[in-house]
């Protein structure tokens, strides 16, 4: 952008927010950041209900060098702000024929477990695999994921080819299939397409690369809660300069030709601007703008998901770790009911995530937090009455928590429920808190562009823009966002992960 783009109106407290406003800042330009809520955060929420602080967003933690990269952006080091877990087993897993995995980052050890339920051969297949999803990471990530795109030509490079090669842009699940036979270790290296909003079947091979992030890169947890990750970043920033501005409601832009000169939000505040970041919802976005994307297909919202938040008496006798996956029987036909027919899932498969196995301050002595997810279909897709028939749902997923996990759920009770129609009402786009599915037609340079058509001084971040949805690819959002404002900064990368354990 011109030169002038001196202060910068980020507009969201978000990880993409936030990540925008720490580039900036330490490149040199002054940000004022308004956000809605009363904290940063977020999709990634809190909440604290009668003790126990739970976090409303995501729960699996990955790729912590991307925060240290972004907290480095001002000179701040991850150690110095957070305090990182490893989470280890970084799952559990529980099958339907009552089979369990543990599923660890060090490959000895990951090797040694597969071996142990599956046999040699699968143990084999496996390591072949992460040597795949490894070098799948390193070619995909600098000139496909945290890359900034002016068009489909830019995809011409030589990692394009790499990825071809790799295998890249076949179908996650045939790929998959190259190293593993074992159904069950197939959905260890595959539920990630949820995520990605398209099943294993169908979704391209270049994102299994989410499948490296927490099976190798591993999962973390900071002390304090999801929650304490915006927080860091919050503090870092305004420690930079960063003015930030709670409680303040986005209304309109006011614009002079193909340039927005100011902000205004709901109470009256007028910000003037040589440039803005906006991270709002799509829909939000293009009202604000006073425009509509000009695209031959239409935007395809991913799955949407429900999220029970329940407490517990903590049992001594448990052996269940900090995440759990439950499989359902019928696997493939989960990705049927969702995505294909809006329905809820015939079989469930469940997320259970127990925060309190690595922070105990997270619920009141002697209870245990839990976070249950069952994958869901969006409001677009769906046919399920959420006000009529959602609590009935809930029960049956807390049943089968207590059914297939008999260690936990002792004296339960439940907290905090969001369903896709809460989603919704928290004006995420179709009830669902993943964004725009990872379909062809929304990858890469085909995602919905984080510049505008028309507008000079505006750039777009989040999960609906480039490189998609996560907590690393929402910081990446971020950067890439701050990239457009003054060019790209390379060759700095973050600290080394000196704290975390």
């Amino acid at each position: 952008m011109r030169p002038d783009s001196d202060h910068v109106v980020v507009v969201g407290a978000g990880l993409a927010g936030l990540a925008a406003a720490l580039h900036l800042a330490g490149r040199g330009r002054a940000v004022t950041v308004l956000e809605r809520g009363e904290h940063p955060g977020g999709r990634m929420g809190q909440l604290d209900v009668g003790g126990y602080r739970i976090d409303t967003g995501p729960t699996v933690l990955t790729m912590p060098d991307i925060i240290a990269d972004t907290l480095a952006a001002v000179g701040e080091s991850l150690s110095d702000r957070l305090d990182l877990v490893q989470v280890d087993p970084s799952y559990h897993t529980h099958f339907a024929d009552g089979s369990t995995l543990d599923v660890h980052r060090d490959a000895d050890a990951m090797a040694d477990e597969i071996r142990r339920v599956m046999g040699p051969g699968e143990a084999q297949g496996y390591l072949r695999l992460r040597d795949w999803l490894t070098e799948l990471y390193r070619v995909e990530f600098d000139g496909f994921i945290a890359s900034n795109f002016d068009s489909p030509f830019s995809l011409v490079t030589p990692q394009l080819a790499r990825l071809l090669a790799l295998g890249g842009f076949r179908r996650w699940e045939s790929v998959m299939r190259r190293f593993l036979t074992d159904d069950r270790l197939l959905r260890v290296f595959s539920f990630q397409a949820l995520y990605a909003g398209v099943p294993p079947q169908r979704a391209l091979a270049v994102y299994a690369v989410i499948a490296y992030m927490d099976t190798i890169a591993g999962v973390y947890f900071p002390r304090g809660g999801m929650r304490a990750v915006p927080e860091a970043l919050a503090a870092a920033a305004a420690a930079a300069g960063v003015e930030f501005r709670y409680g303040a409601t986005v209304s309109a832009l006011e614009r002079s030709g193909d340039r927005v000169t100011a902000v205004r939000t709901e109470d009256g505040q007028r910000i003037a601007c040589d440039s803005a970041v906006l991270t709002t919802e799509l829909p939000d976005t293009y009202r604000l703008l006073g425009r509509q994307p000009r695209r031959l297909l239409k935007l395809r919202p991913a799955p949407s998901a429900v999220v029970a938040h329940l407490g517990c008496r903590t049992t001594a006798e448990t052996d269940d770790g900090h995440h759990t996956i439950l499989f359902g029987k019928d696997w493939d036909q989960t990705f049927v009911d969702i995505i294909d027919d809006g329905r809820v899932m015939s079989d469930p498969s469940l997320l259970v995530t127990r925060p309190t196995a690595t922070d105990r301050s997270l619920a009141p002595q002697g209870r245990d937090l839990l976070y249950v997810l069952a994958p869901a279909p969006n409001l677009d897709r769906g046919r399920f009455d959420w006000a009529r028939d959602g609590g009935a749902y809930v029960d049956g997923m807390i049943e089968t928590v207590r059914d297939r996990m008999p260690n936990v759920g002792e004296d339960l009770e439940l907290l905090h429920v969001v369903d896709p129609a809460g989603w919704g009402e928290q004006g995420m786009y179709a009830g669902t808190p993943f964004a725009l599915a990872h379909t062809f037609s929304q990858t890469g340079p085909f995602r919905p562009a984080n510049r505008v058509r028309g507008i000079d001084n505006v750039v777009l971040a989040g999960s609906s823009t480039v490189p998609g949805v996560g907590v690393p690819t929402a910081l990446l959002s971020g950067r890439l966002a701050a990239d457009r404002i003054t060019g790209s900064v390379s060759g700095r990368r973050g600290p080394l992960l000196r704290g975390v354990r």
